[in-house]
């Protein structure tokens, strides 16, 4: 049997999956193919035209007789390939070394997960606690009680995506992405994830999957430690021989460092190792929050099917004469959370649940940060950047989370009351004058930004809308340097990865950064 796919089956707003098959079956047909069960491979919103709003699919078959050259535009022969062979792998596989995954985000959960699926000995470690002492410790931090410096927002099982939108959507168009899906599905995801253009699986279902993806890799033999940091690394002879925790010295012929964007005292300890390093740039400036119905309104107009739609999103880009500012991991119905790791700091990111239906949708608005704004030449000096103004934000505001009407922001002054829109944010509010905890280079462009989105998408800067701060972990600020093997260039047997050693931007590159690395440790 041969799979095929027609593509471009354009479907109204109301429709059934029925209607979906019953279309493609008669294109199908016209071609002289009799489909034998279909499926949906692909679907996408089409909302550039408010007056024609519709979906997009394309359908898969399976047939007996198929031309191997087909492809008449509509219709395609579908390969069939495995984006990551497990069993091949492990044939392969014939270490008896033993592997450390510090950090249970995305991208140090997948390396392994398909080491331990390939027999290799692999302990995870993680600073913070399971999933479900995490919910209670952050919890308890948003209704006002004392931060867990270890268990977080930024740290826990799962990393910083758990308590986030949960988007799975990434540009680099690697095919390990559908071995990512297909693992998130296994451990409790949507199945729609392995066709939706905008995957996203919501932060209540990814503390499930965080868990079930943990426990399949204890199942196949690997251990994973939680309450457990790492505080120090043994080199020996140029090589990694062991870590130090708070509790016991582990050994290990390789260690993964999957540590978050967020582990700044693991930065500083490393750099007090000489392992390379360098700045990086990132992005910084705060989340703005409209009301949900606004943004489904601007997006889709009044479709009197507007409800059958899922909450809107936006992405929106403006460049300046010196910097760009643009919107960044836009939450539809989401909330603004407290996101901070460090005591008398305040940050903020974005979270939605799976339906995104709460009553605000938000998305960062930053500004592009270069390490020319950085303080001196250490590696670490953007890490410094971030917590000077994340310290600021936490004083302006006496530790409430700091506010202001995005109208009163371009017309420079502190917001009174507000208007229509009620903040999300995980704690107390308090208004401010937001250029106190930014630079003026931030401030400057993102007020230019905001007209421009304005003008962009009406009354994006009235109805209410209301600005938090600050965003300051979109990435990493640094890069620690690894070779082509993807081994650090000043340690044998050290692995940095994701998006703490900066290189991946979200749960799904992590994840895919992760694999990889787990692929060439298995090939060598």
């Amino acid at each position: 049997m041969k799979k095929v796919v027609v593509r471009g089956i354009s479907m109204p707003i109301k429709h059934t999956e029925s209607d979906v098959f019953e279309k493609a079956s008669a294109v199908f047909r016209k071609h002289g193919i009799t489909p034998s069960g279909m499926t949906v491979y692909k679907k996408s919103l089409d909302a550039r035209r408010k007056s024609d709003i519709h979906f997009e699919y394309t359908v898969a078959t399976e047939t007996e007789r198929v031309n191997e050259n087909l492809d008449c535009g509509l219709i395609s022969l579908l390969k069939d390939t495995k984006p990551l062979d497990l069993d091949e792998l492990k044939r392969i596989n014939s270490s008896d070394k033993k592997t450390v995954v510090v950090g249970s985000g995305p991208s140090g959960l997948f390396a392994a997960y398909v080491l331990a699926s390939c027999g290799e000995t692999v302990t995870v470690i993680e600073r913070g606690g399971d999933v479900d002492r995490r919910q209670k410790l952050i919890d308890k931090f948003w209704q006002g009680g004392e931060l867990d410096k270890n268990t977080n927002v930024q740290f826990g099982e799962g990393g910083a995506g758990t308590f986030s939108d949960g988007k799975l959507n990434t540009r680099i168009g690697d095919p390990l992405q559908r071995f990512v899906l297909e693992t998130f599905t296994e451990c409790g995801a949507p199945k729609e994830i392995l066709y939706q253009a905008k995957p996203h699986i919501g932060t209540d279902i990814l503390k499930t999957c965080v868990k079930n993806l943990r426990k399949k890799i204890e199942e196949l033999g690997g251990k994973v430690l939680f309450d457990t940091k790492m505080t120090d690394i043994k080199i020996k002879n140029g090589q990694i021989v062991s870590i130090l925790t708070d509790g016991a010295e582990i050994e290990c012929d390789r260690l993964i460092l999957a540590i978050g964007h967020s582990s700044r005292d693991t930065y500083e300890m490393l750099y007090r190792k000489g392992i390379t390093m360098e700045q990086k740039p990132f992005a910084a400036g705060v989340r703005i929050e409209h009301r949900r119905e606004f943004i489904n309104r601007v997006q889709y107009g009044n479709s009197p099917d507007v409800e059958l739609l899922p909450t809107a999103d936006y992405r929106l880009a403006y460049n300046g004469e010196d910097r760009s500012c643009y919107s960044f991991c836009m939450c539809p119905g989401g909330v603004v959370v407290n996101a901070s790791s460090e005591e008398e700091h305040l940050v903020v990111n974005g979270m939605s649940n799976h339906r995104r239906m709460a009553e605000n949708s938000n998305s960062a608005l930053v500004v592009s940060v270069r390490p020319s704004d950085f303080d001196g030449s250490s590696p670490l000096a953007g890490v410094e950047f971030q917590r000077k103004y994340e310290a600021l934000a936490y004083k302006v505001a006496t530790g409430k989370g700091p506010v202001q009407l995005a109208k009163d922001f371009v017309s420079n002054r502190i917001s009174q009351k507000f208007d229509g829109v009620n903040p999300s944010f995980t704690g107390e509010t308090a208004f401010v004058d937001l250029r106190e905890c930014l630079p003026k280079f931030i401030t400057d462009t993102l007020k230019d930004g905001l007209f421009d989105f304005d003008r962009k998408m009406k009354d994006f800067l009235g109805e209410g809308a209301i600005l938090t701060g600050v965003e300051m972990r979109t990435s990493a600020p640094l890069r620690i340097i690894r070779d082509k093997n993807f081994e650090s260039i000043s340690c044998g047997g050290l692995f940095p990865a994701g998006e703490g050693a900066g290189y991946a931007g979200g749960i799904m590159s992590a994840a895919i950064d992760g694999i990889k690395i787990a692929k060439q440790i298995l090939q060598n």
